[in-house]
């Protein structure tokens, strides 16, 4: 039988904050495809249908509380599908995923949010469902706002913002949540320059103080500013898992170009 795990433990001294073993997932080619019991469940070794890939395959990694971790590959090789794995967002065809604790996952900034409701109760919504009270969310709310920059749009509907001033918002709300293990996938791309340099100092404050780090950017710049560690993807498979300059490296040179 297909091996089909993914746990949140609790967090101890000898226990890696993420690892996966033999980790594998597959999608349809298809939208209109529609996966059964009998698929999710299903020998491991059975044959793939056609329409059908692996985003991902055999990946085994082990990372320790307080590592960054950059994952770095071309798109659509399995870096964000790795991220929502790990954040149990997606289940796994095969092998295990491990989380010691929870995870704050900056992954997709619409994630939780309604557009027809105003900010502040999206940002009491999106708090919520990421696990804080309302005493909590009492207690930040002002701090969620200020890093935000928003408050001249407490009352604005969430559809009527900017896909910069929805990344700043997100941000606030994922950055305020005491999960030891921060996932990042790119959406720091989007909004002004002088914001992300912002978010980017929240990032190394969190890290100073012993979160553990998951970070898909294609900006080499900043993988080498947060990551000490590297992960390769290509075509699903894990090529390189070692210091992020070897791994930057070795991308770069099977690329045939340099990352700005």
């Amino acid at each position: 039988m297909t091996e089909v795990q993914t746990e949140t433990v609790h967090p101890r001294a000898s226990a890696p904050a993420i690892a996966t073993e033999g980790l594998g997932i597959r999608f349809r080619r298809n939208r209109r495809g529609r996966r059964s019991f009998k698929d999710l469940f299903g020998a491991r070794k059975r044959r793939t249908r056609p329409g059908e890939f692996w985003a991902l395959r055999n990946v085994s990694i082990r990372v320790e509380p307080g590592e960054s971790i950059g994952v770095v590959g071309r798109n659509g090789q399995g870096k964000s599908t790795l991220l929502k794995l790990v954040a149990g967002v997606l289940i796994p065809d095969e092998g295990t995923v491990t989380v010691a604790g929870g995870v704050a996952p900056l992954i997709e900034i619409t994630g939780g949010f309604v557009d027809d409701l105003t900010v502040r109760d999206n940002v009491y919504l999106t708090a919520g469902l990421h696990g804080m009270t309302r005493a909590q969310i009492d207690a930040k709310f002002d701090e969620i706002i200020d890093f935000a920059e928003i408050g001249d749009f407490l009352d604005t509907p969430y559809k009527h913002l900017s896909s910069g001033m929805r990344v700043r918002i997100a941000f606030s709300v994922i950055a305020q949540l005491d999960e030891p293990i921060l996932l990042v996938d790119e959406v720091l791309a989007v909004g002004d320059k002088a914001f992300r340099e912002k978010c980017y100092r929240r990032i190394e404050e969190l890290l100073e103080a012993g979160r553990t780090l998951f970070f898909v950017s294609h900006n080499e710049r900043d993988l080498r500013r947060f990551c000490t560690r590297g992960l390769y993807l290509d075509r699903g498979a894990l090529v390189l898992d070692g210091p992020i300059d070897e791994v930057l490296d070795r991308y770069n040179a099977d690329s045939g170009t340099a990352k700005k």
